[in-house]
C-alpha cells in the first residue's frame, strides 16, 4: 500500500513542476503542442501523471499508460482497477486496451488479480502477435512478464457487493451511472453511488504522435464474463495518427453497437470538429435506444491532430480533464438530452 501511496503522491506533486514548462522551452520548439485528455473530473490526477511524461519529452503511449495507472491503483475509485466493484459473483474482473500512433494495439478482457491491466494490454501489443487476450490467458501473460497476483476486492467494495446481494434484484444493465428507477429506490438506504466509470485517456506528444488507453472494472455486478466497449479497439478507443484519437465511457453495449470511437475518427477525417464528431456518434446511439436514452448514458471524447478537442454525452453530467501548455482545466461536455 505504501508504494501505491508514493505513486499517487508523485502524480500530485508533478503539478508543482507544471509552471516550469513553457511554450518557449526546448521540448515545445517543434511546433507541436502536447496535450492529454481524460474522461471524468476525478481523473485530473491521472492527467498530471501523464502530463509529466509529455513535458519531459516522453511519448504519448508512455504518457497514457502511466496516467491510467493512477486510478487503477486507487482503492477509492470503484470503477477502475484495485477497489473496482465486482461482478455479481463477487469477482473483480478488469478490461483494458492501448493503441499507438502506428495503429498497433493490444487489449485484455476479464483479467483478474492484476492491479494494472493496462500494462498487460501493452504486453499483448508489444510481446505477442495478437490484439486481444482474455481471462486466464491474460493472467498467464502478466505473470510470465513479472507482474504479481493481488487481491483487488477491497473491504469497501466487498461490503457494497454484499449490500447489493440483499436486494434480490439483478439487472445485467446495472452500472455505476445507469440504474433502473426500481433499483435506485432500493439503493437509497445504501448510500450514494460513485459518479463516474472507466478512464479513457488520449494524448498527443511533442513529436505530434497520438496514442490512447482505456481501462475499467466494467459494469458493477455484471454477469460473469461480460465485456463492454473499453477494451475493444474501435469502440472504447481508436487512434489514427493522420486524424487524432477518440475514447468513450458509459454504457459499453451501446458504444459497441455503433463502433463509437472509430465512428468519431471517421467523422473528424471528413472535416468535423472533435465535438461535432462526438455529437454525431451520440446521435446514432439516441437513434438506437429511443425512449430508453435517459437510462443509457454514454460520453465520448476526442482530439484531432491540430490539438482541438471536445466531448459530447447522452445526458448531462459528463466531465473531462485537459492538460496542455495553455491550460489545466475540467470541462463539462454538452449533451443530447
Amino acid at each position: 500500500m505504501s508504494s501505491r501511496r508514493k505513486f499517487l503522491n508523485k502524480s500530485f506533486l508533478s503539478f508543482i513542476g507544471l509552471s516550469s514548462y513553457h511554450p518557449n522551452n526546448n521540448i515545445f520548439k517543434k511546433g507541436v503542442k502536447p496535450i492529454v485528455i481524460s474522461t471524468w473530473e476525478p481523473n485530473v490526477k491521472a492527467n498530471l501523471a501523464a502530463w509529466e511524461i509529455l513535458t519531459k519529452g516522453g511519448t504519448a503511449l508512455d504518457a497514457v499508460v502511466v496516467g491510467v495507472q493512477v486510478p487503477e491503483a486507487d482503492p477509492d475509485d470503484q470503477s477502475v482497477g484495485y477497489g473496482g466493484l465486482p461482478d455479481r459473483d463477487g469477482r473483480v474482473t478488469l478490461d483494458s486496451c492501448v493503441m499507438n500512433e502506428k495503429g498497433q494495439c493490444g487489449a485484455v478482457m476479464s483479467i483478474e488479480h492484476i492491479m494494472h491491466p493496462v500494462l498487460v494490454a501493452r504486453m499483448v501489443m508489444e510481446k505477442t502477435p495478437h490484439v486481444q487476450i482474455v481471462g486466464e490467458g491474460a493472467l498467464e501473460l502478466a505473470l510470465a512478464n513479472g507482474l504479481k497476483k493481488e487481491n483487488l476486492l477491497t473491504a469497501k467494495s466487498k461490503a457494497a457487493w454484499k449490500e447489493w446481494k440483499k436486494l434480490g434484484l439483478y439487472d445485467p444493465m446495472t452500472s455505476v451511472n445507469n440504474i433502473a428507477e426500481t433499483i435506485k429506490e432500493k439503493r437509497k438506504k445504501s448510500g450514494p453511488m460513485i459518479n463516474h466509470d472507466t478512464i479513457g485517456m488520449i494524448a498527443i506528444d511533442s513529436f505530434g504522435n497520438a496514442s490512447g488507453a482505456c481501462t475499467t472494472s466494467g459494469l458493477a455486478y455484471k454477469m460473469r464474463g461480460r465485456v463492454g466497449d473499453s477494451p475493444i479497439i474501435g469502440a472504447g478507443l481508436f487512434v489514427d495518427n493522420e486524424v487524432g484519437a477518440a475514447t468513450a465511457t458509459g454504457m459499453g453495449e451501446e458504444v459497441v453497437k455503433i463502433c463509437g470511437s472509430h465512428t468519431i475518427i471517421e467523422m473528424m477525417r471528413q472535416g468535423k470538429s472533435p465535438e461535432e464528431a462526438c455529437k454525431e456518434a451520440i446521435r446514432r446511439i439516441i437513434k438506437n435506444v429511443g425512449d430508453d436514452a435517459l437510462e443509457k448514458q454514454v460520453g465520448f471524447l476526442a482530439v484531432n491532430k491540430q490539438g482541438e478537442f471536445g466531448g459530447y454525452a447522452v445526458t448531462p453530467g459528463f466531465t473531462y480533464a485537459v492538460n496542455s501548455i495553455n491550460e489545466q482545466k475540467v470541462y463539462t461536455a454538452k449533451s443530447w438530452l
